[in-house]
């Protein structure tokens, strides 16, 4: 059997653009998304905080150090410059190594650095 348990997060990080008329995804700075194993193209949940809204997409990565997160396409309209989002992906695991895993996790500040 296999479990889904949660394999990346970033926690807080802060909306610094949006662009409705790009084809849609979230941009995420490419060191912030490698920092927690995020690749290009996977499929990630993400929880706005400002506003409650839940929604599902992609990443994309943005110019690494920029502190990038940027909504794009229809997600630009779920959420505003400063929102804080939480971001997240699963990966299925064998339940006989769901006991010892362990997601890796960033948390952000306003500016998008890591602060744990």
């Amino acid at each position: 059997m296999n479990l889904c348990l949660l394999k990346s997060k970033i926690h807080r990080a802060s909306v610094t653009g949006a662009s409705l008329d790009y084809e849609g995804s979230l941009t995420i700075a490419a060191d912030l998304a490698q920092q927690v194993g995020l690749l290009p193209y996977e499929k990630i949940l993400v929880g706005n905080m400002g506003n409650g809204e839940r929604f599902e997409t992609y990443v994309i990565y943005g110019k690494e150090g920029s502190g990038c997160i940027e909504l794009n396409g229809a997600t630009a309209l779920l959420g505003q410059i400063g929102d804080r989002l939480t971001i997240m992906s699963y990966a299925w695991i064998e339940a006989a190594a769901a006991p010892t895993h362990r997601p890796q996790v960033i948390v952000l500040d306003a500016k998008n650095a890591v602060i744990s």
